[in-house]
């Protein structure tokens, strides 16, 4: 078994052709210009000591040089052995509140960048869990579904704003089930983490968690924000241009509410958390964690690689160590042995 850690960096090796085209067309246009001057028999006479047998050795081994150390570069790695590897862990779907309320700044930089914050440390303790991602707003939106691919997982994570999900509110409900349709393996153990402000719009969120529970899901929900609230900012070209008034003319402020919160992960035996501090968060969540009943996933075949490139870059620097420390004279004691004779 054979692979290449930086496949990229092979471009690197279009250099030989383009110096190696270079060299020629300089010895051509020196060989002219040398005619021009003088014949042959006359030149050797003029410059007794010039070799362009050496100069061609000197960039030969330039050559070889440059192409060893590119390889090394790339890092060339041969499996030395295969090893069946069983993957235990629990399906995760992060339901993510994107309601307009999340952009309320009463938790920096805002609720939406906190609860991003929060869901990149967890997914980054995860082992070999697979994860999904719903974002809701007035409706819940599938955004990514269930993976093991923690750095597309992440890549999704950023992208979610407001403005992904056109109805406005808040439908915990719906949130609950669409991220509980995630779940294709009935023998796996099942988890559900929602992260919100707890500001519902909608109705049937414990009629929801009740479906949930009766399906083997578990429901950790993650509070984000502050009970004495905050403004929600209204941005133009990324400044603030107002706060959102409700019909009144009033500045709206929205509150972190956990009552809702707390209810819903009580239901399926689950838990709440605050997402005030992000490391109590993964402790608290590591805890609840650590007590779901992992499941068995498929056997994987794992591939234990060793680097290479040591090998190549010593090549690289010994014709580097050759070409640099080669004269560009003739060496008087080959000469005389008359090789091509």
């Amino acid at each position: 078994m054979f692979e290449l850690e930086e496949k990229k960096l092979l471009y690197l090796l279009f250099l030989v052709p383009l110096l190696v085209g270079i060299f020629l067309f300089n010895w051509f246009w020196k060989t002219k210009k040398r005619k021009q001057l003088a014949d042959n028999h006359l030149f050797e006479h003029l410059a007794p000591e010039v070799s362009t047998f050496k100069n061609v050795v000197k960039f030969s081994l330039f050559i070889g040089a440059l192409i060893f150390i590119i390889i090394a570069l790339v890092n060339p790695k041969i499996g030395t052995k295969v090893e069946d590897v069983k993957r235990q862990g629990i399906d995760i779907v992060f339901a993510i509140d994107v309601s307009k309320s999340m952009l309320a700044e009463d938790v920096a930089p805002n609720r939406l960048e906190k609860t991003k914050q929060i869901v990149n440390q967890i997914i980054n303790q995860l082992g070999s869990d697979r994860i999904g991602i719903v974002g809701y707003a007035g409706s819940a939106y599938p955004v990514l579904p269930i993976t093991t691919d923690y750095s597309v997982a992440k890549m999704y994570l950023q992208n979610m704003n407001t403005s992904m999900v056109s109805s406005q509110g808040t439908a915990l409900n719906d949130a609950i089930t669409l991220s509980s349709k995630y779940f294709d393996d009935p023998q796996t153990s099942k988890l559900i983490i929602l992260l919100s402000d707890g500001e519902d719009h909608g109705e049937g969120a414990e009629e929801a968690s009740d479906e949930a529970k009766e399906k083997g899901i578990k429901i950790i929900t993650i509070g984000v924000g502050t009970t004495n609230g905050g403004p929600i900012p209204l941005r133009k070209n990324g400044v603030i241009d107002g706060y959102k008034k409700d019909k009144q003319g009033e500045t709206v402020i929205t509150k972190l509410q956990p009552e809702l919160l707390e209810n819903i992960a009580k239901k399926t035996n689950g838990g709440y958390i605050y997402g005030g501090n992000t490391k109590e968060v993964l402790e608290k969540l590591k805890n609840a964690m650590d007590n779901i009943e992992k499941t068995e996933f498929e056997t994987q075949k794992i591939a234990e690689y060793q680097s290479q490139y040591q090998w190549f870059l010593a090549l690289g620097f010994m014709l580097l160590f050759l070409d640099i420390f080669m004269l560009d004279k003739i060496t008087h004691w080959v000469s005389k042995l008359n090789l091509f004779k």
